[in-house]
C-alpha cells in the first residue's frame, strides 16, 4: 500500500500516445515498486496504463486543435476562419459581381433655333434622365445594373457625351442627333425581402434567403425609415448624401459642376451589420435598444459623474473608467412591431464576365424629363422608346467564393491597415477612392506643414509655430474641357467630411490648391531622306503629346527633357533633333505660358533648369499643356 503525505512528482510535458505510456509506466516503477511490477504486453495491468495513455492522447490532441482553430495563421476549419476574420473586420467575399462600361444612347431631335456653323444643334428640352439602377440584360440572361444616374443634358471631362448625327431631312438639314453617354453597371439579380417583427428581441439576426449575396440596396421599415449598414453596431455614424441644389446648400451650388452630390455624416440609431456563415448565407445582427430615441454619446459632467457617489470624503477616491461615459449600451436600435424591406442583390459568378456587344436588352428603367419644361407628348414617347445600351467591351471581375487562404490573407491585411489614414499614401488613396460625384479630384500632392498660423506670417514672424503633425493637402481637379482648374469649396468639403472618418484626432489637415504653370514646347528637327517632311513632323507632335498627356502627370512633377528628346527621335523617318533657338544649348525649349486663356502664374523656367531637368518650384506646382494643338510647335529644319 502506498505512503500517504508523500509529494509525488508528475510530469505535464506528456503530449502523445507513447509519452503518455512510458511516463505512466516510470511513475509505477518510482512509487508502486512492489504493489506493481510486471509490465510485460500480454499483462492485465498494461492495459488500464494504455487505456489511460489513449485517454490522455485524445484529450491532448483536441486542445491542440482548438488552440490551433484559435489562430488565423494555422486555422483550418472554414467556420474559426470565418469568425475569426470578420472578428478583425474582414467580411469574406462568396462572389463577385462583373463589371462592365456601357454605352447609352437616346435620340433628341434638333433645334432649329440653335445653329452652330451651319448645323442645327440638339434640342437639350429633350435629354433624358435615366436614374441609376436600370437594368440591362445580355444575351445568356445575365442581368446588369447601373450604377449612377445618366444624365444626357451634362457633359463633362469625367463623364462627356458624344453626338452625332441621326437622321436629315431632303433639305439635308439634321432633324435628329444621336447622343451617347457612358455608365459603369454591374451584375447581379436584385429582389426584395419582407421581413416582419413583433415584440423587441435584443440582437435579433435573421437570415437572408437567397445567397451570394452581393450587396444590400436598401432597407425600409413600415414607418419609411431608412436603415443603415454599419461595419460594427458601436458606429453611429453613416455616410449621407444630398444633391447639390440650392434649396439644400446655397452657400455651395455653385459648384455643382464640380461636386453635384454633397457628402454628410448622419447619425443613426437604425443600424445593422451584416454577418457571412460557413454555409455562404447573409445574416443580419440587429442592435440591443428598445428606445425610439438616438443613442447618444454621454459627456461626463459633475451631475451624472458624481451623482452617484456617497456625500462621505472617504468614496471620493472612487476611480471610473472614462470609456464608460463615452459608450451607450444599445449598440443600435432593434426592429419593433414593424416590417422590414429589404432590397438587395445577389448573384455573381465567373458566368457573369460577357462578351463585348452582348448586354443591350434594356428590361426596366425609369426615364425623366425636366418636369419644368412644356414639351411634345409624341417627341417625349419616341425620346424614351429611342433609349438603347450595349458594351463595346467585355463585362470583367466575376468570380466564386474567395479560397480559405485569401480570406486569410485578406483579413490579416485588413487588421493590419485598421481603416485609418497614417501615412502619407493612406491620404492620397482615401481621397482618391472618394466617387466622382462628390468631386473631381484629379491631382493629390501631400506635405507636412511648416506651420499653422495667420495668413502672411513666416518664419521670421515671431509667432511662428511649426507643427509636425500637420499636413497640407495640395490638390486640382479638371473642368469640363479637361483642363486642370482648382477645386470649389464644395468639393473641399465633400473631402473634409470624408476624411474625418479615417483622419487621426492628433493629424491636422489643410486642403489647398495647387499652382498651374502652363508651359510650351519648341522643338526642330531634320528629316530622313525619302519621308514626308509634314507627315514625320506631326507624328512627332502626337508623341509629344501623349508624352504631357495630364492623366499621367502629377504635382512637383519635373520635366525630363531628354525623355522628350526620346520620344522625337524614336518617330520614324527623324535623323536628328536640334537647338529651336539660336544662342541656347537645349534641344528641347520649353516656354512658360501665361495670361488670358492660360493661368496668371509666372515661372522662370530657364532659372529653374539644371543639367536638362526643369524642376517645378518650391511651392507645389504641375506643368499643364492647355492647348496642345498650338502651344506644341516643331519645325522641319530640312532632310538628311
Amino acid at each position: 500500500m502506498a505512503q500517504t503525505g508523500i509529494s509525488k512528482e508528475v510530469k505535464y510535458l506528456n503530449k502523445d500516445f507513447s509519452s503518455f505510456r512510458n511516463g505512466l509506466i516510470e511513475f509505477a516503477k518510482t512509487y508502486f515498486p512492489n504493489t506493481y511490477n510486471d509490465f510485460n504486453e500480454s499483462d492485465p495491468g498494461m492495459m488500464f496504463i494504455e487505456m489511460a495513455s489513449y485517454v490522455g492522447d485524445v484529450l491532448s490532441f483536441y486542445i491542440d486543435e482548438q488552440f490551433k482553430e484559435s489562430m488565423l495563421a494555422f486555422a483550418e476549419e472554414k467556420k474559426t476562419i470565418y469568425q475569426i476574420a470578420q472578428g478583425y473586420g474582414y467580411k469574406p467575399k462568396q462572389s463577385s459581381a462583373a463589371s462592365a462600361l456601357l454605352d447609352v444612347f437616346q435620340t433628341v431631335p434638333s433645334d432649329p433655333d440653335n445653329v452652330v456653323d451651319g448645323k442645327r444643334q440638339p434640342n437639350e428640352n429633350y435629354c433624358l434622365t435615366l436614374p441609376a439602377g436600370m437594368e440591362v440584360s445580355s444575351t445568356n440572361g445575365t442581368i446588369f445594373r447601373t450604377m449612377d444616374d445618366v444624365i444626357f443634358r451634362e457633359s463633362g471631362s469625367l463623364s462627356p457625351r458624344g453626338e452625332d448625327i441621326f437622321e436629315v431631312d431632303d433639305d439635308s438639314n439634321i432633324t435628329k442627333w444621336l447622343l451617347k453617354k457612358q455608365v459603369k453597371a454591374v451584375s447581379g439579380t436584385i429582389v426584395t425581402e419582407y421581413i416582419t417583427f413583433g415584440a423587441a428581441e435584443k440582437y435579433k439576426r435573421i437570415v437572408l434567403a437567397n445567397s451570394p449575396v452581393l450587396e444590400i440596396l436598401s432597407i425600409t421599415d413600415s414607418d419609411n425609415n431608412k436603415w443603415y449598414e454599419v461595419p460594427f453596431l458601436a458606429q453611429d455614424t453613416v455616410y449621407a448624401d444630398m444633391e447639390n441644389t440650392s434649396l439644400n446648400s446655397p452657400d455651395m451650388v455653385e459648384g455643382r459642376n464640380f461636386a453635384p452630390f454633397i457628402l454628410k455624416l448622419l447619425k443613426t440609431p437604425r443600424r445593422f451589420k451584416t454577418y457571412i456563415r460557413e454555409d455562404g448565407k447573409t445574416e443580419m445582427r440587429f442592435g440591443s435598444g428598445i428606445s425610439s430615441n438616438s443613442d447618444e454619446d454621454i459627456i461626463p459632467n459633475p451631475s451624472n459623474v458624481g451623482s452617484s457617489l456617497p456625500g462621505t470624503p472617504s468614496f471620493l477616491d472612487t476611480s471610473f473608467d472614462p470609456a464608460n461615459f463615452l459608450n451607450t449600451e444599445t449598440y443600435g436600435q432593434c426592429p419593433t412591431n414593424t416590417t422590414l424591406t429589404i432590397k438587395y442583390s445577389h448573384g455573381g459568378s465567373i458566368g457573369d464576365n460577357v462578351g463585348a456587344n452582348t448586354i443591350n436588352f434594356i428590361t426596366n428603367q425609369s426615364p425623366e424629363f425636366d418636369s419644368s419644361l412644356s414639351l411634345s407628348t409624341n417627341i417625349k414617347n419616341q425620346t424614351r422608346n429611342s433609349t438603347a445600351a450595349t458594351n463595346p467591351n467585355p463585362a470583367t471581375g466575376g468570380g466564386g467564393a474567395e479560397p480559405l487562404e485569401r480570406v486569410r490573407d485578406n483579413a490579416l491585411a485588413h487588421f493590419q491597415a485598421q481603416s485609418r489614414a497614417v501615412t502619407k499614401d493612406d491620404y492620397i488613396t482615401r481621397i482618391y477612392s472618394l466617387p466622382p460625384k462628390y468631386g473631381n479630384i484629379s491631382k493629390i500632392y501631400i506635405i507636412q506643414d511648416e506651420q499653422v498660423a495667420a495668413a502672411g506670417q513666416n518664419e521670421a514672424d515671431p509667432t511662428f509655430q511649426p507643427n509636425p503633425l500637420a499636413l497640407n493637402i495640395y490638390s486640382l481637379g479638371y473642368n469640363n474641357s479637361k483642363k486642370l482648374v482648382r477645386l470649389n469649396n464644395a468639393v473641399k468639403e465633400n473631402v473634409k467630411t470624408y476624411l474625418s472618418q479615417y483622419r487621426l484626432m492628433t493629424d491636422a489637415v489643410q486642403i489647398k490648391d495647387a499652382w498651374i504653370c502652363n508651359i510650351g514646347i519648341d522643338f526642330a528637327i531634320f528629316t530622313k531622306k525619302g519621308f514626308n517632311a509634314n507627315e514625320v513632323l506631326l507624328n512627332c507632335v502626337t508623341r509629344v503629346k501623349r508624352y504631357f498627356n495630364i492623366d499621367k502627370w502629377q504635382i512637383n512633377q519635373p520635366i525630363v527633357l531628354a525623355d522628350i528628346v526620346s520620344e522625337v527621335v524614336d518617330v520614324e523617318g527623324v535623323a536628328t533633333i536640334v537647338k529651336p533657338q539660336e544662342g541656347r544649348d537645349e534641344l528641347i525649349r520649353v516656354t512658360n505660358k501665361w495670361g488670358s486663356v492660360y493661368s496668371n502664374n509666372i515661372y522662370d523656367i530657364q532659372a529653374s533648369t539644371f543639367n536638362g531637368v526643369v524642376y517645378p518650384s518650391t511651392d507645389p506646382s504641375i506643368f499643364e499643356i492647355k492647348l496642345p494643338d498650338t502651344d506644341i510647335r516643331g519645325r522641319v529644319l530640312g532632310d538628311i
